[in-house]
């Protein structure tokens, strides 16, 4: 008994350790990130360009997940990881340069056909709502020149993977802060004289930065021997095949989504797109820095943990971590929705983001906050099926769930402008709901897996973490109401720290042992940010 707790804890200390790894460069990243989002906002605030670009910018995003993202490397990792776990590099080496290999290839392919086939795509799946021929061509030329970056983003994605098997989890998690830097240099050197094509050119320019910063770690890695091999009648390869089929459907289902949110709000006018977009992407950052994270240092743990047979330290490591996520996610869910208005005008509105645009983000942003815990819960809980050889499981429930999510996006596009409310945020709301759902079904799933999750004490931590989360939404209404007349700099930072402060209190006052850890934790990652980075996990 004492040996098996000890590796838990051991197993815990190591994700821990990882997720401060990567949380710290996640923060980097979504530093870097925010200041391209502050600036393409100035520059263009939600025109019909800016509709454009994140139209355009879609469909090699979704070529991506379905090829070489989230679908391939669930699927690569626990294969991987339990050859290198069994001492089999060659043949863990081989498997990795045929997937690289195909990946690529297919990827060019694909690229080069939908190049061709850009009109009829923008037309028919994109958005047939851009009526207007100037705002149709402008869409079809830049998906034309983003969809050079999925072919580079399969080779960085899968050498993501390879350094997470190995435990190598800072140069992976900084990549995608390399990929802002260049979508930086899009909108700051190109796009004045370019405009939007300034844009799309810095989104490859960042997707090459994303894969450049991963070499130097990869060339360090031990008995590395990579072969320029097509072989598919490798087992590993048809097992990685294999794993990937029924992910693939789960993440066309979840591109299904974004399509539909895309082809519904191309209808609305100019404005209601990038909204939902910048929402997104804002709610996008919390979930991050917090959950993408934590996902990504547990998931070889628990791959590791499975190939050996012990599931109940992957239990009691999945409960830890998921009730550390409700003392997370819980107050950043109530502060965004809370302070979303004063925060938005102090990010966005400048330039061409004026006060209308603040509404139509802070809109969307109410009912994407809410779902924060539900996204989160699902981003872990997904890894835990994955590293046990389960990906049908999470994609029947994600089938599901989005099928939800279209019609409720169908259903609620229709009912809020009969309740005098903008329509665009029936489909943030619609997506949350399924977010909640899916977490739900989720951890039912789950405990029945691993023969319990630890019910009452993970139903311990959430009452705890909605108890002071209470406290600290009663003092951030009071604030509010208070500081109506204020500058929204005193009134989006003031709310900050006084959230932060009676959430601590709250928690403190509760007697939460997690308290302690995460004061640890944040002071560890303070003086990281402050003072540079101290070796890698």
């Amino acid at each position: 008994m004492d040996s098996t707790t000890d590796a838990v804890s051991t197993d815990n200390k190591q994700i821990a350790r990882a997720s401060g790894t990567i949380m710290f460069a996640f923060i980097i990243g979504q530093i870097i990130g925010f200041a391209y989002t502050i600036l393409s906002a100035r520059q263009f605030g939600t025109s019909m360009e800016m509709d454009a670009f994140f139209t355009a910018n879609k469909f090699p995003d979704i070529l991506y997940q379905l090829v070489a993202g989230g679908a391939l490397a669930s699927a690569f990792i626990p294969t991987f990881t339990g050859l290198l776990s069994k001492g089999d590099r060659p043949k863990g080496w081989k498997l990795a340069s045929a997937v690289i290999n195909l990946v690529t290839l297919i990827l060019f392919v694909v690229g080069v056909v939908a190049a061709i086939f850009a009109p009829w795509i923008v037309r028919h799946i994109l958005a047939p709502g851009f009526t207007d021929p100037v705002k149709f061509q402008l869409t079809v030329n830049l998906m034309r020149i983003q969809l050079i970056a999925p072919v580079i983003f399969g080779i960085s994605g899968l050498s993501m993977g390879i350094l997470n098997s190995h435990q190598k989890f800072l140069w992976p998690a900084l990549a995608p802060a390399m990929y802002s830097v260049g979508k930086i240099i899009g909108v700051m050197f190109l796009a004045p004289s370019m405009g939007v094509y300034g844009l799309a050119i810095g989104a490859v320019v960042g997707a090459l930065l994303h894969c450049i910063i991963q070499i130097p770690a990869l060339l360090k890695l031990p008995e590395r021997k990579y072969s320029f091999t097509l072989r598919s009648d490798v087992p590993e390869v048809r097992d990685v095949a294999r794993l990937m089929g029924p992910r693939l459907l789960g993440v066309a289902f979840v591109q299904l989504n974004f399509l539909v949110n895309y082809n519904l709000s191309s209808k609305l006018g100019d404005g209601p797109l990038t909204a939902i977009n910048n929402a997104f992407t804002l709610m996008m950052i919390l979930e991050i820095v917090i959950a993408q994270s934590i996902a990504i240092a547990a998931f070889p743990t628990f791959s590791v943990q499975v190939a050996n047979g012990k599931l109940e330290d992957m239990r009691s490591s999945l409960t830890s971590l998921l009730r550390s996520l409700f003392f997370l996610t819980i107050p950043a869910s109530l502060g965004m929705v809370l302070l979303r208005v004063p925060l938005i005008s102090i990010v966005f509105q400048r330039g061409k983001f004026d006060a209308n645009s603040t509404q139509l983000v802070a809109w969307a942003l109410l009912f994407y906050g809410i779902g924060l815990v539900g996204f989160s819960v699902v981003e872990i809980v997904s890894r835990a099926f994955y590293a046990l050889h389960d990906t049908k499981t999470p994609v029947f429930v994600g089938v599901i769930t989005m099928s939800i999510n279209i019609g409720l996006s169908f259903l609620l596009l229709n009912l809020f402008p009969r309740w005098g409310w903008m329509p665009h945020g029936g489909l943030a709301l619609a997506m949350t709901l399924a977010s909640f759902l899916e977490m739900a079904i989720l951890l039912v799933l789950m405990r029945k897996k691993l023969s319990g999750l630890n019910g009452g004490n993970l139903l311990n931590g959430l009452v705890k973490a909605l108890a002071a989360g209470g406290l600290m939404s009663l003092a951030l209404w009071g604030w509010l109401s208070l500081t109506a007349t204020l500058s929204v700099w005193i009134v989006a930072l003031g709310g900050v720290v006084i959230g932060v402060l009676v959430y601590v209190l709250g928690l403190y006052i509760l007697r939460v042992p997690e308290l302690k850890m995460v004061l640890q934790f944040t002071a560890r990652l303070t003086s990281r940010l402050g003072g540079g980075k101290k070796g890698e996990a």
